[in-house]
């Protein structure tokens, strides 16, 4: 493909519909978790073990899917998960066990996982192209997707059943991957040239593998939390606070569009504070939104407390994938997305437990204490490449 300006921004385009298009459907699922619980009948540790199933199918996926795009390519990938993410995202409403739901889960958890891992390596390789940090930029179309996607679960959910809502995310899903699936079939990915210097060797060094881990420890962090208001934020709202099905719905909305704005300015706070900062300031500010969004007496301070998460948490994920990317290539954005979703892995079932043995505003306090763990690994990280850079 010619590395000129007009086919990079066709991909550009590309690439944030396929990321707004995974938010969407993701959020859609999420807001009618509640409902889907009435209907199996699960109690909160039975709920947590079910949605393991998402985020298990996920991690699996993610260790497979680098050797399927060196293998298809990038492109290929994201675009056959797409497809099977809407289709799996219709399954959930027709179970009636918490086994059932598990079970659908993980095949909706492996498209998930798999589309994730194909369209971050190839945003990566797109910013490498363009030379400009605007990895926040595709995953503010993943949080602007959410926020659209849990919006309109707030419209619908006196309306229609989950089964109706689902099926009809299904077929937007189809659709938009109709649309814009052909520009990404049809160019290749930019070429290496592109790449940093130190971009995508072919077998990183010792550090450079720890490196990768330790962003991958951020970014499992970040997912942890992510995972935790996507799964239990709308319950949190209607068990703890007793707002309605929509009310719950527009709390995850708020930290959807939270996470929108922090990602649409990410590109600009890192070209001016650079990565540590961002880290160690969003890392800090997710911890104190946390702290009230999950202990707040009433509603409204709940969903001002998870804005100010959705703030914080806004750039973590993309700044970790996207060094990860710099420093090993695809093979590091499968590592650090594995380890990242690694959080959403654990989220789930821990939540659940915790809620169980003592209540679900405490067990989402764990939230604000892993976003507190990756201000400090992001803060260490960064002065020990000062040292490194002064020695």
């Amino acid at each position: 493909m010619p590395g000129n300006s007009s086919s990079l921004t066709r991909l550009r385009i590309a690439l944030t519909v396929f990321f707004a298009l995974d938010g969407f459907v993701f959020a859609g699922w999420v807001v009618r978790i509640p409902a889907i619980k009435a209907r199996t009948g699960a109690s909160a540790s039975a709920l947590g073990l079910a949605l393991l199933g998402v985020s298990a199918g996920a991690v699996i996926t993610m260790t497979l899917t680098g050797r399927l795009c060196r293998r298809f390519g990038n492109h290929r990938v994201t675009v056959v998960c797409a497809v099977l993410l809407s289709l799996s995202v219709a399954l959930p409403p027709l179970t009636h066990s918490a086994l059932a739901l598990g079970l659908v889960l993980l095949l909706f958890g492996a498209a998930y996982g798999g589309i994730n891992v194909a369209f971050n390596s190839a945003a990566v390789e797109l910013v490498a192209a363009l030379r400009r940090p605007v990895m926040p930029s595709f995953h503010a179309a993943f949080s602007l997707g959410g926020m659209v996607g849990a919006g309109l679960g707030g419209l619908v959910a006196g309306a229609l059943s989950p089964t109706r809502h689902l099926l009809l995310l299904t077929v937007v899903g189809l659709l938009v991957t109709a649309a814009a699936g052909p520009t990404l079939l049809r160019h290749e990915p930019p070429p290496e040239r592109g790449l940093p210097a130190e971009g995508s060797p072919r077998r990183p060094d010792r550090r450079t593998r720890g490196l990768v881990i330790v962003f991958g420890l951020i970014a499992g962090c970040t997912a942890y939390g992510e995972g935790a208001l996507a799964d239990w934020g709308a319950l949190h709202l209607e068990q703890d606070l007793h707002a309605s099905a929509g009310a719950a719905a527009v709390g995850y909305a708020c930290f959807a569009l939270a996470m929108t704005v922090g990602r649409l300015t990410g590109t600009t706070l890192l070209e001016r504070l650079g990565r540590t900062r961002t880290v160690v300031a969003g890392g800090t500010t997710a911890a104190a939104g946390m702290l009230l969004g999950a202990l707040a007496p009433s509603l409204w301070a709940a969903f001002l407390g998870y804005a100010i998460t959705g703030l914080g948490l806004a750039n973590l994920f993309p700044v970790a994938v996207e060094r990860a990317g710099a420093l090993a290539g695809p093979g590091g954005v499968a590592t650090a997305s594995t380890l990242g979703y690694g959080g959403m892995l654990l989220g789930p079932p821990a939540i659940g437990f915790m809620a169980d043995w003592f209540t679900l505003p405490a067990a989402l306090t764990s939230v604000a204490v892993l976003a507190a763990v990756a201000a400090v690994v992001g803060a260490l990280v960064g002065a020990a490449a000062r040292r490194a850079a002064g020695g």
